[in-house]
C-alpha cells in the first residue's frame, strides 16, 4: 500500500497541543500541509506548545474528543482528509483516576472511527503506546508480543488498538497502529504528578527539590527522542497497510537509576537523592524489536546521549526565563 503524503491535505491531530502531538504539528507544517487543525482539552497539553503550529496557520479547538458533539462541530467547519489521533490522558492519572484514564482511550477512538465508517476523513493513524505489552515476556518485544497492560491506561490503549482493528475488519477503513515506546524531549510535561521522569527530574533539580527513584531503578525503558518518533511516523503514514501495527523505539534499553544518574551528572547535582516505595504496577522492562520498522521505513535515530542533551538543555532554558 502506497497512500499520498500529507502534503497538500487537511489533516486533525487530537491530543495536538501536547508533547508529541505539538511537534507532529510543527513537522506536517513544514512538509506543506494544506491545513493542520488541533483539538486538545489542554488537560496536559498547553497553547504554550503550539505557538509556532498557530503562528504559521494551524487552527485550534478547545474540545473533548470525548465528546462526538465537539468533534461533530469541527468536522463540519472542516474538510479533515487524515487523522492523527494522540488524544489521552497520561499514565499517571490512572493510578488517580482508573476509570476516567480507561475511558479516555476508548471513547475518543471509538467517535473517530465511527465518523470515518460513515466517510467523514479517510485515513486514521492512531498512537498506541508501548505499555499496552506489559512487562516482557521475551525481548527483544516484536509486535506479536502478548498484550497484557498492567494499569487502566495501557489496559485502555489495548481495547482501543482492538477497536481500530476491528473497524479496518469490519468496515474495511484506512486506519492503522503506530506504537511509540518512551519519548522524551523537549515540550514533555514536567508539572505535578503526572509528568514524565525526565522533565521532573530536571524541575526538581532547577528548584533545589530532590530528584526521587521509586524502588531500585531496575525498571528498564525504550527511550526515544520526539523528533524520532515524528519522523518515522510520517514515513509509515505512506506504507504501514491499514489495521497494521508496528513499534518505534531505539534497541536502547535504559534502567531508570541510570537514566536519573545521566540527569544528575549533567546538571551537575550535588545533593541526596530520596528513595519512594516501588510502585506495584510498574512495568519492568522494555526492550523493543525495531526489525519491522526498519523492513518499511529509511529508519534515522538520534543518539540517546545527543537527545538527552538537546532535552535537558531545553529545560534549562525553559525553568531560566525570567529569572
Amino acid at each position: 500500500m502506497l497512500r499520498d503524503q500529507c502534503s497538500g491535505k487537511t489533516v486533525l491531530i487530537t491530543g495536538g497541543a501536547g508533547f508529541i502531538g505539538s511537534h507532529l504539528a510543527d513537522r506536517l507544517l513544514n512538509d506543506g500541509a494544506k491545513q493542520v487543525v488541533i483539538v486538545d482539552n489542554l488537560f496536559l497539553g498547553s497553547e504554550k506548545n503550539i505557538e509556532s503550529a498557530v503562528g504559521k496557520g494551524a487552527v485550534f479547538y478547545n474540545e473533548d474528543i470525548e465528546y462526538a458533539a465537539s468533534l461533530d462541530y469541527i468536522f463540519e467547519r472542516h474538510s479533515i482528509d487524515i487523522v492523527f489521533n494522540l488524544a489521552t490522558k497520561a499514565l499517571n492519572y490512572s493510578f488517580i483516576n482508573p476509570g476516567n484514564a480507561f475511558t479516555t482511550n476508548v471513547a475518543g477512538v471509538i467517535n473517530l472511527l465511527e465518523l470515518q465508517r460513515k466517510g467523514k476523513f479517510k485515513t486514521l493513524c492512531h498512537f498506541s503506546t508501548s505499555e499496552v505489552y506489559g512487562t516482557a515476556v521475551y525481548e527483544p518485544m516484536d509486535e506479536a508480543h502478548p498484550k497484557a497492560p498492567t494499569t487502566t491506561y495501557a489496559a485502555g490503549k489495548a481495547a482501543a488498538d482492538l477497536a481500530v482493528e476491528s473497524y479496518v475488519n469490519m468496515f474495511n477503513i484506512d486506519a492503522f497502529i503506530v506504537r511509540p515506546f518512551n519519548n522524551y524531549g523537549p515540550r514533555q510535561n514536567y508539572k505535578g504528578l503526572l509528568a514524565g521522569i525526565i522533565p521532573i527530574t530536571a524541575w526538581r533539580i532547577h528548584n533545589g527539590v530532590s530528584p526521587e527513584l521509586h524502588g531500585e531503578g531496575e525498571q528498564s525503558r525504550d527511550f526515544i527522542f520526539v523528533h524520532d518518533t515524528v519522523d518515522a511516523v510520517i514515513k509509515l503514514f505512506r506504507v504501514l497497510p491499514a489495521g497494521e501495527s508496528v513499534n518505534i523505539s531505539t534497541d536502547n534499553c535504559c534502567t531508570i537509576k541510570d537514566l536519573l544518574d545521566r540527569v544528575i551528572i549533567y546538571y551537575g547535582y550535588k545533593g541526596p537523592i530520596l528513595k519512594k516505595k516501588a510502585r506495584g504496577a510498574d512495568v519492568l522492562t522494555h526492550n523493543a524489536s525495531n526489525q519491522k520498522v526498519k523492513s518499511l521505513i529509511e529508519y534515522d535515530l538520534t543518539s540517546f546521549d545527543d537527545g538527552l542533551a538537546k532535552t535537558l538543555d531545553w529545560y534549562r532554558s525553559e525553568f531560566n526565563v525570567g529569572k
